[in-house]
């Protein structure tokens, strides 16, 4: 199994449209396109890999022109074809409807360069049963999907996921969705060492709490911050309290104001957040993830109010609940409470460079004070 997510469009069934889904594709950089004749992918530029799917019988082209030939049949099928062709590479399309075929599809797995396989039943146990039987294996499994939120789910099988996903196109966008949806399962968000100048009692307010629907880590929390350009990473309730269970689902993240940080870049205000929301998980090394939010507790509590600089001069300003036990994460993994935080502390944060509207990023004049 590998480490990248592959995203590979079909673009079989797409009929008249597969110029127009063929652009696309490039454009958003689709790691290769499927075919079952050389003829739809003879144009395509050498940045997409070329796959054809082999469902039998002599090729007429000798498949001139492919980058990989995905084989229905069995192993010998394929050893055979590529002892006759040697100068094209090689993969198994597996399809599992049965125990048999998946015994077939783990074979693969584990023993082939490349895998296409085609669960033709919902559940995914299969998948992962497959995918624990390839771990530490150096094969590349790409797994079909019928739609966008298939693939994403895919892709975060097991917390590991299919190497890739074969999606059919099916209109234009389609090829920037299956890369929005890779995009959400890993990825690296930079943080910066922020400065400590100010803080303040404010009195009463709203704040929130956000629970999860994921165990989050003990280095690890959401971005919270009054100002879009500048938030704070704010820990996760998993490091021990007196008096209090921990509960490593939960942020208490700020007032009901502040920004967060969800997928595809977007912002949201805490007071947004929804059951089924979706928001960006940071580690202390900038690793991201998207979780979903399960719950959202917004009570009138204390406020605090911190202020703080970046190296570039860019403040920053987040108001939390103002108990000892809300805490923010600093270099290395630090957990600052937040009632003792005093000037020339230093905690991690995160400087987005555009301004928002409607949380999405947009370059534009916007003033926040």
């Amino acid at each position: 199994m590998t480490d990248s997510k592959l995203c590979w469009l079909d673009i079989r069934k797409v009929g008249d449209l597969a110029p127009a889904v063929l652009e696309e594709a490039v454009h958003q950089r689709i790691d290769a396109v499927v075919a079952t004749e050389m003829t739809m992918l003879a144009d395509l530029p050498p940045t997409l890999r070329r796959v054809l799917v082999h469902e039998g019988g002599e090729p007429a082209d000798g498949f001139a022109g492919a980058d990989l030939v995905l084989v229905s049949g069995t192993a010998d099928d394929r050893a055979k074809l590529a002892e006759a062709y040697p100068a094209i590479e090689f993969g198994r399309y597996v399809e599992i409807v049965d125990a048999d075929s998946l015994e077939t599809a783990c074979l693969s797995a584990r023993t082939e360069r490349w895998s296409l396989l085609d669960f033709r039943d919902p559940t995914k146990i299969p998948l992962e049963i497959v995918i624990a039987a390839a771990a530490g294996c150096d094969g590349t499994v790409v797994t079909m999907a019928a739609d966008v939120e298939e693939a994403q789910i895919i892709f975060g099988v097991l917390e590991l996921g299919s190497d890739g996903v074969l999606m059919p196109a099916r209109s234009v966008g389609d090829a920037t969705a299956l890369k929005q949806a890779a995009g959400t399962t890993t990825g690296e968000i930079p943080l910066v060492e922020l400065e400590v100048t100010a803080t303040a009692h404010i009195g009463m307010g709203e704040r929130a709490c956000v629970d999860t629907c994921s165990y989050l880590g003990k280095d690890e929390g959401i971005l919270v911050g009054s100002h879009s350009k500048g938030m704070v990473l704010c820990v996760s309730e998993t490091h021990p309290l007196p008096y209090m269970p921990t509960r490593p689902f939960r942020v208490n993240a700020g007032a009901i104001h502040s920004y967060t940080v969800s997928h595809h870049g977007r912002t949201h205000y805490l007071s947004e957040l929804v059951a089924g929301s979706k928001v960006l998980a940071v580690d202390t090394k900038g690793r991201t993830r998207v979780v979903s939010v399960g719950r959202v507790k917004i009570e009138t509590r204390p406020l605090i109010s911190v202020d703080a600089v970046a190296p570039n001069g860019q403040t920053v300003n987040l108001i939390l609940q103002d108990d000892w036990h809300v805490r923010v994460l600093g270099p290395g993994g630090a957990v600052l409470n937040s009632t003792e935080l005093r000037p020339g502390d230093k905690i991690l944060g995160h400087l987005p460079t555009a301004d928002r509207h409607v949380g999405y990023p947009i370059d534009e004049f916007c003033r926040e004070q």
